[in-house]
């Protein structure tokens, strides 16, 4: 076919030497020639056309429609009023010879034409309204045959030349059936669309405006695409659409043709889930009929519609699920949800309002699971207060909105899709973790070690300050905690604190600046926890900072921390809140100095050759705001660098200030404990003492102060404490003034008060 519009529409197709031979012996027709030539002409070309064989169908039709406008008789012009009449007659002859011969005699080709050279480009989709049975979608486009998409030569010369016979192609009503194929062939769901006309010259550009109605096939086959899909299985997807189209050009009928498409979906091209932004959230205490009560959740959701399509979405109702124990087990009812009313516009944002309402909290909910300690709940909150992703379940509800058509709440009833929620990270959602009133005991020296008796064990007061999110706008009730607390000081991990068991707590909400954000100030009491201590040399540096450091340490806490809170819907267990605090330790040497221990009383136990057994009440006094139990203590006493005895105590008590009579036992057995210098020194310390001079002795701690503390008794190792020796008094002399037992004017104790020397019986012994 020739691109020049002046060109004849259908090209010559007799050989070369015939056409030839016509244009050199045929006479030129000119102004004055008659437009129906002699008989003998028509003879003669005629028998030049189709002398090699008989006439083709197509032939000999046009043979007879030539020989009808001259009959049989010899020529005579034809009347002019006829004339109009027979040329319409005779091209519609021909467009009908080529519309039947390109439409049933080669319908593959228009076809395979049709198929490669349709543009359609949507410009607005729509949905008009919601029927009982489908919805009304109104499509607006534009359609165009582009002869240059089609890649064969002969494909596209004939369909171009046929559709530009053809002009128009106009199509009846029609029912399209969506298939899928690689379900069995399960019906999707089936389009009414109406009748339309379109050019179909090539180029030639259609506004198309329709109003088709939609209706869903089978539930059971949309469920299980739509689960595969949500559930990332969907790999590809084909679609085959199959219709019976009734096609008209002009006032020609082609039939009813068969039309069957498939479409292949795969890789991006598939829809992906769309992505939304959490732009709201408040949680509120509402009133349930019956007089109960319950929790609302209005959440506000923001989304980009990146497709061409608008439409108003009615009321619906959801169901609000989150996941078992297992993934197996059936999902958790939590909450019921509803939506406004929703326009969606093409290539906008979508603002998407959600109230939903939690009646209560299920018992299979918080129940722990089979084999953990973890229930559904915790580890639902574990993942949100982490900030890793949870997963929420949403399927359409159980009862149907009134607003919404049956077969929505049925299509919507039968799917569920999985949700990711994004986490919220809780970092600074307490703070202030102290300790006050905090009390230590040293662990029993007979415990077994690595059990937790044979750790200290702390008693405080644990304060905590809880930042309650902007959204939880209800009454919230903490009844019981519990955590396990890291130790460190400078960097380095001192111990870890056990506080696994659950404790009494009592909260308070407060709202310090009255600004809205309310606080929670949580306490909550601590009695023995075990405090294991796992750097040694740390532990170490502490308690000489502490002892001999002059000042004060820094302890920092990092904590996770368990709470159960009560709400008007149920009680349950928040897990894993992360903690930080720190405890300020004051030393316990500001001051030492200036309470030196004193003794209050004395007593002989036991004596041998060499060694005696005292008791002592001690007198001190506490600098420090600390307490603690000390279950049995071992000291040193040491005089000029030399041991000469030690001193027990055992459940020691130790409180802030004043701790008075504090019995002591302590062993003298400097022979056994010093060697001969240890005796030497021993037997000089006490012939001074009982001459009454002043004599002190030091008190130093070992590494085995403490039999299951080594590693204390090691940080105190420098620790000495020098202690004066009492004075003992022996019995009272009347009338003596400084009652120590003599009539010297010294303040000396004198033991040997009277003495009587006897030579005559000394002789008289000799005697004997």
């Amino acid at each position: 076919m020739s691109d020049n519009p002046a060109s004849p529409l259908l090209g010559s197709s007799r050989p070369s030497s015939m056409t030839s031979s016509r244009q050199n012996g045929a006479p030129r027709s000119t102004e004055t020639t008659p437009l129906l030539s002699r008989e003998e002409d028509h003879e003669q070309e005629d028998g030049e056309q189709f002398q090699d064989g008989d006439l083709s169908p197509a032939a000999s039709w046009l043979r007879s429609l030539q020989e009808r406008f001259r009959g049989n008789t010899p020529a005579k012009r034809l009347d002019p009023s006829r004339w109009p009449s027979a040329m319409a007659l005779v091209l519609l002859t021909i467009v009908v010879f080529v519309i039947m011969a390109l439409g049933f005699f080669a319908p593959a080709v228009v076809e395979r034409y049709a198929k490669e050279a349709a543009v359609f480009e949507p410009t607005k989709l729509s949905i008009d309204s919601f029927t009982a049975t489908g919805v009304r979608a109104r499509v607006q486009g534009t359609f165009v045959l582009d002869a240059s998409r089609v890649e064969t030569n002969a494909v596209r010369n004939l369909g171009r030349m046929g559709t530009w016979m053809a002009g128009k192609i106009a199509t009846g009503e029609s029912k399209v059936r969506v298939y899928l194929s690689d379900y069995e062939d399960t019906l999707l769901g089936t389009a009414t669309i109406p009748g339309i006309v379109v050019g179909v010259r090539n180029g030639q550009v259609t506004n198309v405006d329709i109003v088709a109605h939609i209706e869903p096939g089978e539930i059971g086959g949309i469920r299980t695409i739509a689960n595969d899909w949500l559930e990332g299985k969907l790999k590809r997807l084909r679609l085959q659409g199959k219709a019976d189209v009734g096609l008209k050009s002009g006032i020609f009928s082609l039939g009813t043709q068969t039309v069957s498409e498939t479409l292949v979906f795969e890789g991006q091209n598939l829809p992906a889930f769309p992505k939304f932004d959490v732009t709201g959230l408040n949680f509120t205490e509402v009133s349930l009929p019956e007089h109960q009560r319950g929790m609302a959740a209005d959440v506000s959701l923001s989304l980009f519609n990146v497709h061409p399509v608008q439409f108003t979405v009615p009321p619906l109702g959801f169901d609000i699920l989150v996941p078992s124990c297992k993934p197996t087990d059936p999902h958790i009812l939590l909450a019921e949800a509803t939506t406004e009313e929703v326009d969606i516009k093409p290539q906008a944002e979508v603002q998407v309002d959600v109230g939903g309402i939690i009646r209560e909290i299920p018992d299979v909910l918080t129940k722990a699971c089979p084999g953990s300690h973890s229930s559904p709940l915790d580890l639902l909150l574990g993942d949100y207060l982490h900030g890793n992703e949870m997963i929420i379940y949403v399927r359409g509800a159980s009862s149907p909105s009134p607003d919404a058509p049956g077969w929505v709440s049925d299509v919507l009833a039968s799917v569920t899709v999985p949700v990711p929620f994004p986490g919220h990270t809780l970092g600074n959602l307490i703070r202030n973790f102290t300790l006050a009133n905090v009390h230590f005991s040293l662990p029993d020296p007979e415990a077994e070690p690595g059990t937790p008796e044979a750790q200290p064990k702390l008693s405080a007061i644990v304060k905590a300050l809880v930042d309650l999110p902007k959204e939880m706008n209800f009454p919230l009730n903490v009844s019981r905690v519990r955590a396990n607390a890291e130790v460190y000081y400078h960097g380095k991990k001192l111990g870890h604190l056990d506080l696994k068991n659950w404790r009494k707590a009592n909260s308070t909400r407060v709202n310090p600046d009255g600004s809205g954000i309310s606080e929670l100030r949580v306490e909550a009491k601590v009695d023995d926890a075990p405090l294991h201590i796992t750097d040694g040399d740390v532990f170490t540096e502490v308690i000489q900072a502490l002892v001999f450091g002059g000042k004060g340490v820094l302890l920092d806490i990092k904590a996770d921390v368990d709470v159960k809170v009560g709400a008007a819907f149920g009680k349950f267990a928040i897990k894993g809140i992360p903690a930080k605090g720190k405890v300020v330790v004051k030393p316990i040497s500001k001051g030492f100095g200036s309470f030196p221990p004193k003794v209050g009383s004395l007593k002989i136990l036991d004596t041998t050759e060499s060694t005696f057994t005292l008791q002592a009440k001690i007198n001190f006094t506490n600098p420090t705001k600390y307490s603690a139990v000390v279950p049995y203590v071992d000291l040193r006493i040491i005089n000029n660098n030399t041991i000469l005895g030690h001193a027990t105590a055992k459940d020691v008590s130790v409180s802030p200030g004043d701790n008075d009579n504090i019995v002591v036992e302590a062993v003298w057995d400097p022979m056994t404990l010093g060697g001969e210098k240890g005796q030497g020194l021993g037997r000089e310390f006490l012939s001074q003492y009982i001459s009454g001079r002043n004599t002190t002795l030091i008190v130093k701690t070992h590494n085995g102060t403490f039999p299951s503390q080594p590693s204390l008794g090691a940080a105190l190792s420098s620790l000495e404490v020098e202690l004066p020796a009492p004075k003992l008094s022996p019995p009272k002399i009347p009338n003596d003034g400084d009652g120590d037992g003599g009539d010297d004017e010294d303040d000396r104790p004198h033991f040997i008060k009277d003495a009587t020397v006897l030579p005559t019986l000394i002789e008289f012994l000799r005697e004997f």
